[in-house]
């Protein structure tokens, strides 16, 4: 009772007398849980007030797309109270318990709580430098000076802590009792100059530099402190380490130098000043890239000016073989495009996987953009189009057609169809084929741009495509069947009125009749419209067994790459309609379906399967009687006629020289032909 006693008096000297009564009844778990959720927001309540005054979090600023090019990570100057591992980003919170042990708990991001445990007792020699106690410091210098070089438990020094807080004084006392420290690292390889510059101490730093302090003192990341004053965008700290002999050239663990960091954040001043101190401007990194990549890359215009007139090449390339101009390019960075053409910057210069920087740029982007940001995904459409646009005059046809991928392949592929109309208007062949080694990189082996576009189902592409003079039938897989299998009849219409084979077949999957067919059995009214328009109905009752009986279905397993490994496909047997039609799936729908092909043939023999079919369900049997021979003399002049029109002429049939009368007829439509 005495415990729960002192456990509620202690919360409710925490949350307020006035709400004792509140929590009178709670655990002692509960009472000591609800204190430290109060104490801890009442330490970050404190936190946010005093983040001008107190220790600054250490935070770099956002990572550039040509550091993320680059995947370096960025690095943080750790401070020695540093939470524990496993609790990165938990809220830090401590109290007295009734017999004066401090304690110290701690609550995850995710709002979990870990148990208390004792709170280690600060260092006092932290306490006093962090606290800017020069007095304390001065006595401990005093009485015990020894205690002053040696590390703490994180293997900080005193001066590195005085140079991370940017206590002076402090700083300047421990140097005049051990001046033999002023280049001891942490263990992360960290000078109290490195420190100081991390944490943007000028005058710690210029007392540093001032007594001695080497500049070119690296940490484990290779990293100097003009390194990383360049990174902290602090002008005057980089004037002050040039002022004291630092190296401008020297190169961190991933190869970028200080003037690469200065690109990286478009500050020109700071540019200046390394150029003037020797900074040599065509420096690479691990990946290949130089200050002038990076400039182009993040389309910083002021840093890519002041390198090409500082004789930067603007056709160097990356590891991958990218250019600047390429990057730019693929970034959607228009002005930095314009200055490096200006500049007589190769538009000719492929990277390695032989892309152009006019195939990067026509493929900038995609259609999620559009979904997220309208207003965005705009924007960005006009970048493209404006980049593209002034790449054209300055791109080669022969090299893109050498390079086996036309830009059109790319714009369509990503739905850009601004970009897609530029290229047509351009001139570039709208039906350019994918090289082998491109194609066979799709299971479909599509090689046309009118093909990508069908596959997204994209109706304004395939029209300009089409408009443009585009062959629907170059592809091995036919994209009319795309679009039939995708049941759009816009876009059947649409590639039927261009010429589309609507009787093109699957070479990996022959069949006897065609494959369009397959692909609307459930679907009567488009299997009728492409029956209008010429579709072979006469195949579909080709049997070989007749009527005589059928051997069992099989289930036929065909290799998925039939054709990138140039299987022979005619060792396949072809899959007779009958088979087809006797799948689960489709069996259901046998009667309606054999009754549309009916009307599109003349006189044909069911086979034993369909007959079977037929007979399979009472409701059907008028359909039976439909295929009776001999059929009707109005089915039979209608088939004769069709015969004579020739199927590729069905789908001009209403501009034909031929009565109106007539057309409806052919079309199945005489009853209203007599009305």
């Amino acid at each position: 009772m005495a415990s729960g006693a002192t456990l509620q008096g202690r919360a409710c000297s925490t949350l307020g007398s006035d709400d004792y009564s509140l929590y009178s009844g709670l655990s002692d778990e509960e009472l000591l849980e609800l204190a430290i959720e109060r104490s801890l927001a009442d330490s970050n309540a404190a936190n946010a007030q005093a983040t001008s005054s107190s220790k600054p979090a250490m935070q770099r600023q956002p990572s550039q797309s040509a550091r993320q090019h680059a995947q370096a990570a960025d690095q943080e100057v750790i401070p020695p109270t540093a939470n524990p591992p496993g609790l990165v980003g938990a809220t830090r919170s401590s109290y007295v318990t009734r017999d004066g042990q401090r304690m110290v708990a701690w609550r995850r991001y995710d709002g979990t709580l870990i148990m208390p445990e004792p709170e280690e007792e600060e260092n006092p020699v932290v306490r006093a430098i962090s606290a800017d106690d020069v007095k304390t410091v001065k006595e401990m210098a005093k009485s015990d000076p020894e205690s002053l070089t040696q590390p703490n438990k994180d293997g900080w020094l005193a001066l590195h802590e005085a140079a991370y807080y940017g206590s002076l004084d402090c700083l300047a006392v421990l140097l005049r009792v051990h001046p033999g420290m002023i280049n001891k690292r942490t263990p992360s390889e960290q000078t109290p100059l490195f420190l100081a510059v991390s944490r943007d101490k000028l005058s710690c730093a210029r007392y540093l530099l001032e007594n001695g302090a080497d500049p070119d003192l690296v940490n484990k990341d290779q990293e100097t402190p003009l390194f990383k004053a360049c990174e902290r965008d602090n002008v005057k700290m980089v004037e002050l380490i040039l002022q004291f002999g630092g190296g401008v050239n020297k190169i961190c663990i991933q190869g970028w130098t200080a003037l690469h960091e200065a690109v990286c954040r478009n500050n020109l001043l700071i540019c200046e000043m390394l150029v003037e101190a020797g900074a040599k401007v065509g420096i690479p990194n691990m990946y290949g890239l130089t200050p002038l990549f990076v400039a182009a890359q993040g389309g910083h215009v002021e840093a890519l000016r002041f390198l090409i007139k500082s004789g930067a090449d603007v056709n160097s390339q990356a590891a991958d073989g990218a250019t600047a101009l390429y990057e730019a390019s693929k970034n959607g960075h228009d002005e930095t495009v314009k200055i490096l053409l200006s500049q007589n910057a190769d538009a000719n210069i492929a990277a390695r996987g032989g892309l152009l920087p006019l195939h990067i740029a026509a493929q900038r982007g995609n259609d999620r953009e559009k979904l997220l940001n309208y207003a965005s995904y705009s924007y960005c459409s006009e970048l493209s189009v404006k980049i593209v646009s002034m790449l054209i005059p300055a791109t080669s046809k022969a090299r893109v057609r050498r390079s086996g991928i036309s830009p059109l392949h790319l714009a369509a592929e990503r739905n850009k169809n601004e970009v897609l109309e530029t290229l047509i208007e351009a001139g570039f062949d709208v039906n350019a084929m994918l090289s082998h080694d491109r194609s066979k990189m799709y299971e479909d082996r599509r090689s046309t741009a009118l093909y990508f576009a069908i596959c997204n189902n994209n109706i304004e592409a395939a029209t300009m495509l089409l408009e443009a003079g585009a062959n629907p039938n170059l592809d091995t897989f036919n994209p009319f069947l795309i679009a039939v299998r995708q049941g759009c009849i816009r876009t059947v219409t649409l590639l039927i009125e261009h010429g589309a084979n609507v009787n093109a077949y699957i070479p990996t999957h022959p069949t006897s009749f065609p494959a369009a067919i397959m692909f609307c059995m459930k679907y009567l009214t488009l299997l009728k419209y492409l029956l209008d328009n010429g579709c072979d109905a006469q195949s579909c009752f080709h049997c070989e067994y007749g009527s005589g009986p059928h051997p069992p279905i099989k289930t036929y397993h065909r290799p998925r790459d039939d054709i990138r490994y140039n299987v022979d496909v005619q060792d396949y047997i072809p899959v007779q309609f009958c088979e087809m039609i006797s799948t689960p799936s489709v069996s259901r729908c046998a009667g309606p379906i054999i009754d549309v092909l009916l009307d599109y043939v003349g006189n044909v023999q069911l086979c034993a399967r369909l007959l079977e079919h037929l007979d399979s369900y009472e409701g059907w049997a008028s359909i039976k009687e439909k295929s009776v021979l001999p059929r009707p003399l109005m089915q039979l002049c209608r088939f004769r006629i069709l015969s004579l029109l020739g199927r590729e002429r069905m789908k001009f049939v209403d501009f034909l020289p031929i009565p109106g009368r007539l057309i409806k007829f052919l079309r199945h439509e005489e009853r209203s032909a007599l009305l």
